[in-house]
């Protein structure tokens, strides 16, 4: 494995179009965060470089909705990002953002650079366009009915309930979003970044040369490569952004996906003049920390514009995590499902490491996890305060209590003291080799088995009693203790560090490096500790009761809106309804299609023939439940290939006031091949 002289770690940029959640914490910052304390400990050079994503069109979207400049909205949401991430004490070197002049020059020079030497691909193409609103339309500005899963509300770009990626000619029903009018297709010229031909490229560099990396981002990888890569725009028709720097490209700006992973190196401009060492220099390590839906950017998209332009260096490892869900729901803030970090650190203050430990120890790295209350409750009392509280409390009074403060001297040790000191080397090493790999859940599990380890050997020791009847050998139980308390500043450190500097502030003691880490004689006999205070305190049920009634008053309120009827789409005319040949069919095989959760493959008998219909419906029918299940079918629907699979018609359901779907059936069974009139 190749030695560098320095890592550059960069976390995925948060949206300025709303505040930090918990998803993203869990996901991207705090990992980020660890590896950059833990490397610093090591006394490496380490740059830890962030910033907000500015550009794109759900900020103008919110624009438009408040009634305010774009500016106006990345103005207020960075400054509530930067400042929640200051005090929850994410430890970036630098905090930028993709709106400053410093970005638009930098991803503007990259941009003409690739253009300069030919690479891209300048294209006409048909493209939605608003005639009311007189512009082109982005994927955000489209909405209408996913094809895959029928949710009514898809973007042209992704459909947030099946999280299909989509374009925007897939839409059933498309509508503009400004105007509410059936969009047109017009021509116009874009920019295409050929990423099919660096297929073999990336065929060796990921699939051959980085088959360490985790496994589901090698994966999708793999499965993107496989799959053919595609040309890709890299130029938008909107009026918020960087402007296309090239002659001909007047009201067109840099696509957001293209320009936001500049905003790395951007910012590192602005944190330093040296910063060509760090994105240039081959003896960098660059390390990207992201969630599982920014894999393809940073894995493919993004290298391959560096690979393009040319002098850049590219990413060592990519250690993508999974989702985090909250309360058993996905965390969504269209519906203000959402823990949101701001107004935790007003909820708990000073509790910043208990969301932290919390968060880290049921991280999503190898599949989705579930943040509860009661969940993050019990590792408060249970852990922090009832194992590595308690332990350091128990040893610091009884310092003070016994020997006024001062550390006493160490006699002779038996076996058992021998052991307990021997075992935090041990941990050290685990605990390295979880951080080396980016296993943080793992490696906080190790640290967390020092605190076990002090508080069972004063248990099993019980100083208080045999202070009675040995008090020379209590001086060596607490001097034992007290050098597993020092240690545990050290190791806490990247995961806890206000707990850390706490615990250092008890212990009078400085920062020690990761190297001292193991040592058994870190604290000298007659070192003064101060006057003890508890590291944590419990935290009560009616704190916890207060954030569960706030989300079941979000559930409710999503549930009423849910519940409102929608109003009534446009009016069409008589023709239209006429070409639509609605059928009544009956369910005779159903089987879940693999590698989906959504999707069901359906053999219906519509009384004209038996076909095949896939569906969107797998949360919710079993299919062993719903053979012979009579259904409303449209069966004049174009065929379509979804998952491998031709699916020819549509199943008709509605969604009850539960937000669950019900089939649209006759009151009582009927013919197959009924029309509905």
């Amino acid at each position: 494995m190749k030695n560098f002289k320095r890592t550059l770690i960069t976390s995925a940029l948060p949206y300025a179009n709303g505040p930090v959640h918990i998803g993203h914490l869990a996901g991207v910052y705090i990992p980020a965060d660890i590896y950059a304390r833990y490397l610093r400990l090591k006394g490496e050079e380490v740059a830890f470089i962030g910033g907000s994503d500015e550009h794109g069109v759900p900020i103008t979207l919110k624009a438009k909705k408040e009634g305010i400049t774009p500016q106006d909205v990345v103005d207020k949401y960075h400054g509530i990002i930067k400042d929640s991430f200051e005090k929850f004490g994410i430890s970036f070197d630098v905090y930028s953002r993709t709106s400053a002049k410093v970005h638009h020059e930098t991803a503007s020079e990259i941009f003409k650079t690739i253009y300069d030497k030919g690479l891209f691909i300048e294209q006409t193409s048909e493209q939605f366009y608003d005639e009311e609103a007189n512009q082109f339309l982005a994927d955000r500005y489209i909405t209408g009915t996913c094809p895959k899963c029928h949710f009514e509300k898809a973007y042209g770009d992704q459909c947030e309930s099946c999280g299909s990626t989509l374009n925007a000619t897939d839409l059933i029903d498309p509508k503009s979003v400004l105007s509410g009018n059936k969009p047109l297709m017009k021509e116009t010229k874009h920019w295409f970044l050929p990423l099919d031909q660096y297929e073999p490229w990336l065929r060796e560099w990921i699939l051959e040369n980085h088959k360490e990396w985790k496994s589901n981002v090698y994966g999708q990888c793999k499965s993107w490569i496989d799959g053919g890569l595609n040309p890709r725009a890299v130029t938008r028709d909107l009026d918020w952004g960087i402007p296309v720097p090239v002659k001909g490209a007047e009201g067109k700006v840099l696509y957001v996906w293209f320009d936001a992973p500049i905003g790395y190196i951007s910012a590192t401009k602005e944190w330093t003049p040296d910063w060509e060492k760090w994105w240039k220099d081959p003896e960098t390590k660059l390390i990207h920390f992201i969630g599982k839906d920014n894999i393809v950017f940073h894995c493919i998209i993004f290298p391959v514009v560096l690979k393009a332009e040319g002098t850049y260096i590219l990413p060592e490892n990519v250690p993508a995590n999974e989702f985090l869900n909250l309360e058993g729901d996905k965390i969504s803030t269209s519906r203000n499902w959402a823990v949101w970090l701001h107004e935790y650190l007003v909820d708990f203050p000073n509790k910043e490491d208990v969301l932290k430990y919390t968060l880290t120890a049921n991280a999503p790295e190898t599949k989705d996890n579930d943040f509860t209350w009661k969940d993050f409750q019990t590792r408060n009392n249970s852990e922090l305060v009832a194992i590595l509280g308690n332990f350091v409390n128990r040893t610091l009074v009884l310092t003070d209590k016994y020997y006024n403060g001062e550390v006493p001297k160490s006699g002779d040790l038996t076996d058992y003291d021998t052991n307990a000191l021997n075992e935090i080397g041990i941990l050290k090493v685990e605990t390295e080799k979880a951080l080396d790999t980016f296993h943080f859940r793992e490696a906080l599990k190790s640290a967390m088995e020092m605190a076990r380890l002090g508080n069972k050997y004063l248990a099993d020791m019980e100083p208080w009693k045999v202070v009675k009847t040995d008090p020379v050998r209590v001086k060596t139980i607490l001097n034992v203790a007290l050098q597993i308390t020092a240690n545990l500043t050290i190791v806490f450190e990247p995961f806890l560090p206000f707990t850390a500097a706490k615990l250092r502030g008890f212990m009078n003691l400085g920062k020690f490096d990761w190297k001292e880490l193991g040592r058994t004689d870190l604290i000298g006999a007659g070192h003064r500790i101060n006057t003890p205070e508890l590291l944590f305190e419990k935290i009560e049920d009616e704190a916890i009761q207060a954030q569960v009634d706030k989300l079941l008053a979000t559930k409710k309120a999503n549930e009423l809106e849910q519940q409102t009827a929608k109003p009534a789409k446009d009016n069409i005319v008589y023709e239209d309804f006429a070409k639509m040949d609605i059928r009544i069919g009956t369910i005779i095989a159903a089987e879940k299609v693999a590698k989906t959760k959504k999707l069901l493959k359906l053999t219906i008998d519509t009384g004209i023939d038996q076909r095949t219909v896939v569906s969107g419906i797998a949360e919710y029918f079993e299919p062993e439940n719903i053979i012979g299940q009579q259904v409303t079918i449209l069966v004049n629907l174009a065929p379509k290939m979804l998952k491998g699979i031709e699916s020819q018609g549509m199943i008709l359901t509605a969604e009850n006031s539960e937000g669950s779907l019900v089939f649209v059936t006759p009151a009582s069974k009927i013919k197959e091949g009924s029309e509905v009139k």
